[in-house]
């Protein structure tokens, strides 16, 4: 069997070797005669800043992409459109079983478009999650998303019931936890044994807050992001907070 993942943002990276994981281990199982699962990468290039990309396939282990397609910025829409042309071709070549995607960004409903229009089943990893605000892009990313993919994996319950009250049919439907749990329980372990982070910045455990500040909706309002980092300040005033800064937000 033949799968094609398409990813193109961090938290797509770590998603991706979670499961990429779970094949090679589930190959290592299989006897000479039984049919392996061949994974085929494709990195659209959604975050294509060394910090945003190349670094997580570093330290997270995951096996480099075999397509980079070096998509970059762009509105919502050219973005979407490009990545769409790109992949198509890639799918076209090597002519998959099955396109797996994840979450909801712009790479997600591209990889799913591309699949459908040429008739290969698409499998959706974190299905059925919703913020119920049409003015977020992804909401409408992971919308349309689950209702092109023919698997859909849903993290939670409350997932589930969404897609069930969408009109999705059930039968696609499977419950099957947090692949980012997964990717907690396995990374802390790295992170324990490599990571400097708390000597660097003079942190004790458990007494530090990590934030992040991301989302356009914030980042392009002055008002927004003003009230955000106000709010951070006082915060400080208890405990310690690291803010990792997005390219965005800086």
């Amino acid at each position: 069997m033949k799968l094609v993942t398409v990813i193109g943002a961090r938290p797509q990276f770590i998603k991706a070797a979670t499961i990429s994981r779970a094949i090679k281990e589930y190959n290592q199982l299989l006897t000479a005669d039984q049919e392996q699962i061949v994974e085929v990468l494709v990195h659209t290039g959604q975050h294509y800043d060394e910090n945003m990309s190349d670094v997580f396939f570093e330290e997270l282990d995951i096996p480099h992409p075999n397509y980079h397609l070096g998509i970059g910025s762009a509105s919502h829409g050219a973005q979407t459109g490009r990545m769409l042309e790109e992949i198509e071709k890639v799918l076209i070549k090597e002519k998959p079983d099955l396109v797996l995607v994840y979450g909801d960004t712009n790479s997600t409903l591209a990889g799913a478009l591309a699949a459908a229009k040429l008739n290969i089943s698409v499998a959706h990893v974190e299905a059925g999650l919703r913020s119920f605000n049409r003015q977020m892009p992804e909401e409408i990313n992971r919308v349309l998303t689950d209702h092109i993919a023919d698997m859909l994996f849903a993290p939670t319950q409350a997932s589930v019931v969404n897609l069930k009250n969408e009109g999705i049919s059930e039968d696609k439907v499977f419950l099957v936890g947090d692949v980012m749990y997964d990717a907690a329980l396995y990374y802390s372990e790295r992170a324990h044994e490599r990571s400097n982070i708390l000597e660097q910045y003079h942190l004790q455990p458990r007494q530090y807050i990590l934030a992040t500040v991301h989302r356009a909706e914030n980042t392009d309002s002055t008002v927004r992001l003003k009230a955000i980092v106000e709010g951070l300040l006082q915060v400080t005033k208890q405990i310690p907070i690291v803010l990792p800064l997005h390219p965005r937000l800086q």
